[in-house]
Order: structure tokens, then C-alpha cells, then sequence
């Protein structure tokens, strides 16, 4: 199940990127108080009471300037109020209600998505109150007074947000078909393998708009097994500013990834891995998905004997954070290797739901135990006491220890790299669980 996704939307300089730190908990966005410091979306994942969910950080909105740098914020918030499932609208209690807030607030209407009107900067409720009755002209029904900066008002605000959830619905958490997320920069042939995909597989079964403007949910019939397609690719290069157009594609991706079981990075071959593409990536691995690197436009290189080991090399390099993602070399335009990223879908989801028994988990830990002796600080020395699978999707194993201060991040790799050295799981990543326990327990 996706995490619902929450937009931060408003006219520039109102506190929308304090309000987001405060929220995520740590300095994310850049704040600095000039209008149009932040130019594209960050997000972070915030948990209130039994609610997780995501919250998207936007460049201001100015409905009527032509200004290109607004132009291409207001675009981009757009494009996260088209994903978003609640929205909120955050005005400025000291510049008071603006006429750009009331056209902010038209187009907001016009999506059709919940809204939370929030009025920020109320630092002192008594000092301030009278002038957060103001932005009930807007008609959005009661505003939430806030000071992001001083963390004021957020429980009723976030309880607000968390009431326009919409339940689980039975019919999505039975849908077990392998769902696969197209993910990657524009222009990179994100459709034009879909399309492929389409061409050769005819058993359409349904093409169902998807949570963002132009992503569409695909099934399809490959060797007699139903697959979903999410496809987020969409905007057309409107500007050569393509650094900025680029940037538009992250919040697809989090939506794409939050519905998908196995993300597709799909990378350019003409332009080779980019950091891009690792901000890409590492959406799908911080939401613990399979991930297949799809090396698009292969056709379109000149090649020596060479060619696959120095660009594998350099992807591997970029996208060190995730070795044990599968990298494939296709065509979409020539159908080279279309079929051979079936089989890859196929191995990242064995690994995804690969189980081992706890016995046989035991005795790696034993062994690595043995060939690697614990770290130990100050005279204390880490005891790995037992290990367990406690899920799939991704395998996720609980390790009891003695003092999970002692478990350093380098040991815990060292673990993951004898299991995977054991079991494989090529193409999806592990998570590990560490609790304390002592020697009676």
C-alpha cells in the first residue's frame, strides 16, 4: 500500500519549507527569507499518531508571474498538488490575506483534493487570533493557526490532515499481481519501453489512470503472468532548462515507487549514469523496493569488447549504495534484451519473498561471527545472541545483541555481506532490525 502524500503549497516566503523541517524533524529544505529559495520538491516521510505518510516541500506560487523561475515553480507545485491526496495551504498571518492567496486558493479548489487552510507565523495565539479570522474570506473552512518556526499548533493541524485518509480498501490489498514502477529522468525512453513491452505482449488487460496526471497504471500477460506497469513518464521539454525540468520527475517517482513492488531506474546510455539518477535510485531503495538498472538506447552506442564492463562500472560506482541491484542493457526501440527484463522482474521477486529458516540463518551468523570477531568499545564487547526473519518484502531480519550502541553500521554490512554471499538476494535489499537483550533473557 502507498503512504498518502501530502503537498506544502502556498505563495512564496509564507514558511512552507520551515513548516516542512519542522515536520520531517531535521533541516531538509533551505530556508533563507527571500521569496524563490525553494526550487524544487523535497519530501519526507512523517509519522503521526498510527499514520504514516509522505510530505512534499513546493516552490512558491504566483498565479500571474511571468517571471521564468516562477513559472517553473508554480508548474512544479502543480504537479504535487496533482499527486497529493491532502493539500495544505499555508498563508502568512503577518502579511495578512493577499490577493494571490485567493487565487492560490481557486486553483487549489479546483483539484478537487482536501484541503487544510493553515495560517503560519501565529506565534502568540492571543497576540494574533483576531487576524487568523481573516482567512475565513478564503472559504476553505477553518483555518489552523501554526508557527512552523516554534513548532506551535501542529497536533490540530496534523490531526486535520490525517482525517482525509481514505481507509484501506480489501480490493487493492488483494491485488497480488507484481507491480513494476518505470521510473527514471525524462526523455530517457521511460514510455517508449512500455510501448515495447505493449507491442510484443498484446493481452492488454487495462489501462487505469493512475495516482499522478500522467501516470498509467498497465497490466499485461507475459508467459502467462499478469504484471502491472506504472508508467511516470509525462512532461515535455518546455524550456532548455533542463536541469530544473528534470527535477519535476522526483515526485512522481515517490508516488510510482510507494505502489510498486520492483522499481525499473531506466538510464540513458548516450549520457551515462548521472547523480540524477542516483536521487531516482535512492528513492526506491530508501522504500526498501527491488530495483533493476535498465541501461536504455543501447543500440545507440559504438561499442568495443569493453562497452558493458566500463559503463556496469561506472553505475556501479555512482549507485555504490545499492550493489545488489541487477543491471540489464536494453533497446526499447529494437526489442534487444525486452525479454530478458521479464526474467529479471522474475529473479527480484523470488529474492523479494525469499525465506530462510532461522537455524540455517544461525549458523552463517556463527561462522561470521567467528571469521570476524565483534567490535567493542570502552572494555565492552558486542554479543550477537540470535537472528530471525521476520518478513519479506524485503527480507527483513530482527538480530538480538547485548548493546545495540556496539552494533556499528560497518559490522552490520559485514553481516548483510555474508548472507547475500550465502542466499543471493540479487535485486532487492535487506533490512535489519536490532534489539537488545541480555544474557539471562
Amino acid at each position: 500500500m502507498k503512504k498518502p502524500i501530502v503537498a506544502i503549497v502556498g505563495r512564496p516566503n509564507v514558511g512552507k519549507s520551515t513548516l516542512f523541517n519542522s515536520l520531517a524533524g531535521e533541516r531538509i529544505s533551505i530556508v533563507k527569507d527571500t521569496p524563490g529559495v525553494t526550487r524544487d520538491r523535497i519530501y519526507a516521510d512523517v509519522t503521526w499518531l498510527n499514520y504514516s505518510f509522505t510530505i512534499v516541500d513546493t516552490g512558491g506560487i504566483e498565479p500571474d508571474s511571468k517571471d521564468m523561475m516562477l513559472k517553473f515553480m508554480r508548474e512544479q507545485a502543480e504537479i504535487a498538488i496533482a499527486t497529493a491526496d491532502v493539500i495544505i495551504f499555508i498563508t502568512d498571518v503577518r502579511q495578512g490575506m493577499a490577493d494571490a492567496d485567493g487565487k492560490v486558493a481557486d486553483m487549489l479548489r479546483r483539484s478537487g483534493k482536501p484541503i487544510v487552510l493553515t495560517v503560519n507565523k501565529v506565534d502568540s495565539f492571543e497576540k494574533y487570533m483576531s487576524d487568523v479570522y481573516e482567512f475565513y474570506n478564503l472559504g476553505l473552512g477553518d483555518p489552523f493557526p501554526v508557527s512552523a518556526a516554534n513548532r506551535l499548533g501542529f497536533g490540530e493541524l496534523l490531526d486535520e490532515v490525517v482525517s482525509h485518509f481514505k481507509k484501506s480498501e480489501g480490493d487493492e490489498e488483494e491485488d497480488e499481481r507484481p507491480r513494476i514502477a518505470i521510473v527514471g529522468k525524462p526523455n530517457v525512453g521511460k514510455s517508449s519501453i512500455i510501448n515495447k513491452l505493449l507491442g510484443e505482449n498484446r493481452v492488454i488487460v487495462s489501462d487505469v489512470a493512475g495516482t499522478t496526471r500522467d501516470a498509467v497504471d498497465t497490466a499485461l500477460t507475459y508467459n502467462g503472468k499478469e504484471y502491472v506497469f506504472i508508467d511516470t513518464a509525462g512532461l515535455r521539454r518546455k524550456s532548455k532548462i533542463k536541469e530544473e525540468i528534470e527535477r519535476y520527475s522526483i515526485i512522481r517517482t515517490v508516488s510510482a515507487v510507494e505502489r510498486a513492488d520492483i522499481a525499473v531506474v531506466v538510464i540513458d546510455a548516450s549520457e551515462g549514469v548521472t547523480e540524477q539518477d542516483a536521487k531516482i535510485a535512492g528513492i526506491a531503495h530508501d522504500n526498501g523496493k527491488g530495483v533493476i538498472i535498465a541501461v536504455n538506447k543501447w543500440d545507440a552506442i559504438e561499442k568495443t569488447d569493453k562497452s558493458v564492463y566500463e559503463h556496469e562500472r561506472k553505475i556501479r560506482e555512482v549507485l555504490s549504495f545499492m550493489p545488489y541491484a541487477e543491471v540489464i542493457f536494453i533497446s526499447a526501440l529494437t526489442g534487444q534484451r525486452m525479454g530478458r527484463l521479464f526474467d529479471c522482474i522474475e529473479t527480484v521477486i523470488q529474492n523479494q519473498n525469499l525465506r530462510i529458516k532461522t537455524g540455517v540463518l544461525n549458523e552463517i551468523l556463527t561462522e561470521a561471527v567467528a571469521l570476524q570477531q565483534p567490535p567493542s568499545d570502552k572494555g565492552r564487547r558486542l554479543k550477537i545472541y540470535y537472528m530471525t526473519q521476520v518478513s519479506v518484502r524485503p527480507p527483513t531480519f530482527v538480530i538480538f545483541v547485548n548493546d545495540k550502541e556496539l552494533m556499528h553500521f560497518s559490522y552490520t554490512r559485514y553481516l548483510e555481506n555474508k548472507i547475500r554471499e550465502a542466499f543471493g538476494f540479487k535485486g532487492t535489499g535487506i533490512k535489519f532490525i536490532i534489539r537488545e537483550r541480555n544474557d539471562k533473557q
